[in-house]
């Protein structure tokens, strides 16, 4: 990938996860890495994470019920989804890198 588009998502990335927010920043982590995400939230977390299509109103009134503010669910929902979306992204570069070897090497065979 270009080294400015690599450059632009580590920067956003970092924004996200090390920047002021509601949510704490080992909220933030937690909910990105989708990994240790503490209750009220981690429903929700998975939800958007693996379904994000399926999430509905009630499942944010819950979180919200449980006493975190809009803002936190805001911010952990966007760190879920940045993560979920980088794992994705990482995982077809790696498949393209592969194929392309695996592409290079047949031809020099």
């Amino acid at each position: 990938m270009a080294t400015a588009v690599t450059r632009l998502r580590k920067i956003a990335i970092d924004r996200v996860l090390e920047g002021d927010g509601r949510a704490s920043k080992e909220q933030r982590k937690a909910a990105f890495n989708n990994a240790n995400v503490v209750e009220p939230a981690r429903a929700l977390i998975e939800k958007v994470t693996k379904t994000a299509w399926k999430v509905i109103d009630e499942d944010v009134a819950a979180v919200k019920a449980a006493g975190l503010s809009e803002d936190q669910i805001y911010e952990l929902c966007v760190c879920a989804a940045l993560g979920q979306s980088t794992r994705q992204l990482d995982a077809a570069l790696a498949a393209l890198d592969e194929a392309c070897a695996d592409r290079a090497g047949k031809k020099g065979a």
